[in-house]
């Protein structure tokens, strides 16, 4: 493991939280993250901590910035600073090892809140319900609207910006690390894989795994995802992503095969010229020229292309 570094708030030694709010974050500023749940603390009493892990960003001037601003926080914060990058599931199971609470809330860095009431609602659920499993949702509302990001936003408004009772048909299909609530016995008994590298899966792997033993729930506490990508962004991500997809397939192969994303990918292996088909769908996402629809349906072909390679 890296070497670590500890910036503590004032509050955050006498403080003895419920829940903790675990925060990740590699090359972003999760400032204006911080500050924004910074305004609920008098509301909060210490019941709630961030543990906040700078994964091997390596940036001298934001590690000093995020220090003086913990410095003044008035909830109990934790920053974790490593001097190398362990990837994101190390990294997630580096931060609950900090965790205090009895339950634990992963809010990725680029989210915000869409309520100002976000930690007292999932504090609330703690007290009143306990849930092992909770996912809060996406949206949109205060996501960038810049052109180059139209198709992101397109694609996240079809598979992942749904309402709860969606997501509440296939619960463990939209479960993702980055508005989630997990109690510490439930990821002690199921931890993230670390074997998984690069971007994409890890969060839906450990869900299945997770949905075998305790009920996940899904409620209504939504967050932006502030951090669309262009196009070129989300194929490199992909891209990564394939041989996240073979390693989920060989583990649930009873899960995965009820996917959309799955049975289209058996379909084009069937195919001699997906080669081209690839290829063909990549340059028809990248024509900024066409419709935002249209980009955004041949982007998931070009997805569904490469997850081609790893099924059988």
């Amino acid at each position: 493991m890296s070497r670590a570094r500890l910036t503590d708030s004032p509050t955050h030694e006498t403080a003895r939280p419920i829940l903790s709010v675990l925060i990740p974050f590699l090359r972003d500023n999760p400032s204006a993250l911080l500050a924004q749940l910074d305004t609920e603390a008098a509301a909060l009493e210490g019941a709630v901590e961030l543990v906040v892990l700078d994964d091997g960003t390596g940036d001298a001037t934001l590690t000093a910035a995020l220090a003086q601003q913990i410095a003044t926080a008035r909830l109990p914060v934790r920053l974790i600073t490593l001097t190398a990058n362990e990837g994101r599931a190390q990294g997630r199971n580096r931060l609950a090892t900090a965790a205090r609470g009895g339950t634990w809330l992963f809010l990725d860095s680029d989210m915000r809140p869409d309520r100002r009431d976000f930690l007292q609602a999932w504090l609330a659920l703690v007290r009143n319900d306990n849930p092992a499993v909770a996912f809060g949702g996406f949206s949109l509302l205060q996501a960038p609207t810049d052109a180059e990001f139209a198709v992101h936003r397109a694609l996240a408004d079809r598979s992942e910006c749904l309402p709860v009772e969606i997501r509440r048909l296939t619960p463990e299909k939209y479960v993702y690390t980055s508005n989630l609530m997990v109690r510490r016995d439930v990821f002690e008994s199921e931890a993230f894989d670390p074997g998984f590298t690069g971007w994409g899966w890890e969060d839906v792997e450990w869900a299945m795994r997770v949905s075998r033993a305790h009920p996940v729930i899904h409620v209504d506490i939504p967050a932006t995802h502030m951090g669309l990508d262009t196009v070129e962004s989300l194929m490199r991500k992909y891209e990564q992503s394939a041989g996240n997809f073979a390693r989920v397939i060989a583990r649930h192969q009873d899960i995965i095969a009820t996917y959309p994303s799955y049975r289209v990918a058996r379909k084009i292996r069937r195919l001699p010229g997906r080669g081209l088909l690839r290829g063909a769908a990549r340059a028809w996402a990248l024509q900024d020229g066409l419709p935002v629809a249209s980009r955004a349906f041949a982007l998931r072909l070009y997805r569904a292309a490469l997850y081609a390679e790893a099924v059988r």
